[in-house]
């Protein structure tokens, strides 16, 4: 990690004499740097910027253009200070276009309230709200990661395989968990399977042994827990632990990340789940290039490489980093025809764009753009064993 912070910070320096004159273009990067996702936007963060940095390197980009991230906090789940922090990126930083943002509440607020009012382009690696796919955005709002409608015929598949047809169900009260909730809630009835109860949990609370006492009395063969890993949903575990009510979890994407083994290692042996993910030859190659630099299986790190590569090879595609005018060309250089492009390999693809050829970017999470522009789905589906989230097999 230091390694890649130092380059990082040596081609800002060599780079700032390029923004000084115009050769530069800022793309902004907002995150719940803080916030009940904490633990896994590090990651993100850091390889939306690896990408950045690959197309620095390359000297490709337009003519020339050095690439310079630029950080905000997105909190996840205060949509006014999101809000805020966006706008700041445009007015004050300059930006030219979004990776970002994450939880689906706070980037449904941001692209209602600052990405349409100003035509900036925004590409969510993590907002997975099925609510997003109709969300009037101009056609500036894109998404690598796949919407919860298909996270939830996902979920239903790996219960159904593991022959879990009873469950109780809890969900953080927002945006993403309801969404979660509601797309779960009808796959799994669909297949013949019976929540018991289907509750609602709120963030921020010191005790939730309440809410498990009514999940424990519905009762169920597993609690499927719709939450944050640093946040509610952690709590909902450890209360249920604690008490007994349950020992064996179900846990979509917001659950999912080191910070859940530090949480509860052995505890919750045999507990499953699932989050985006793909065994492409891409995602090898991104975490070749990763290395040792921050964890690239970590939920959404590819994804957010890619959706920064999109950012600026739609630039490439369009001659322009005007938002209004490469917003057009993310489809375009996202999806087949073309020659494939993975990790490490953007520069190659700005020259063939620049020539007049076309790309399909494959990327690290073997992208594939629908619909109007989000991912068309590819899960990790894991299990934990000795302490350890261990992956069971790709869907």
């Amino acid at each position: 990690m230091k390694k890649f912070l130092l380059a990082t910070a040596a081609t800002a320096l060599m780079a700032g004499s390029a923004y000084a004159d115009g050769h530069g273009v800022k793309i902004g990067i907002i995150l719940g740097f803080t916030g009940p996702i904490e633990s896994i936007t590090p990651a993100m963060g850091d390889a939306a910027e690896l990408a950045m940095k690959e197309v620095t390197d390359s000297g490709k980009l337009l003519d020339g253009k050095a690439v310079e991230p630029v950080r905000a906090d997105s909190t996840c789940i205060d949509a006014g200070a999101a809000t805020t922090a966006a706008e700041r990126l445009i007015t004050s930083d300059g930006i030219k276009g979004i990776m970002g943002a994450d939880c689906s509440g706070v980037t449904g607020a941001i692209l209602s309230n600052v990405a349409v009012a100003n035509g900036m382009v925004m590409i969510s690696p993590s907002a997975t709200s099925p609510g997003l796919s109709d969300t009037e955005d101009n056609g500036l709002f894109f998404r690598t990661a796949p919407s919860d409608a298909r996270q939830g015929q996902v979920m239903t598949d790996v219960l159904m395989d593991a022959g879990i047809k009873e469950v109780a169900l809890t969900y953080t009260n927002n945006d993403y968990g309801k969404g979660l909730a509601d797309a779960f809630a009808a796959a799994f009835g669909e297949a013949g399977g019976t929540i018991t109860i289907n509750a609602a949990h709120e963030d921020g609370k010191a005790d939730y042994s309440a809410e498990v006492a009514a999940l424990a009395a519905a009762g169920g063969e597993r609690l499927v827990v719709a939450g944050y890993v640093d946040q509610g949903g952690s709590g909902i575990v450890r209360a249920s632990l604690d008490s007994g009510a349950f020992d064996s979890f179900h846990f979509p994407d917001g659950m999912i990340g080191t910070k859940l083994e530090e949480n509860f290692g052995s505890e919750i042996d045999g507990s499953t789940g699932q989050h985006p993910g793909t065994d492409s030859p891409g995602v090898a190659k991104f975490g070749e290039m990763v290395g040792d630099a921050f964890d690239p299986t970590s939920p959404f790190a590819p994804e957010s490489y890619d959706a920064a590569a999109l950012i600026m090879l739609a630039m490439q595609a369009a001659g322009s980093t005007d938002p209004a005018m490469y917003k057009d060309h993310v489809m375009n250089v996202a999806n087949a025809p073309g020659e494939q492009i993975f990790p490490g390999e953007l520069g190659k693809a700005l020259e063939i764009i620049a020539g007049g050829g076309e790309v399909d970017y494959v990327g690290a999470s073997a992208v594939e753009l629908i619909g109007p522009g989000e991912s068309a789905g590819n899960y990790r589906e894991i299990v934990f064993e000795g302490g350890k989230i261990t992956t069971v097999k790709y869907r």
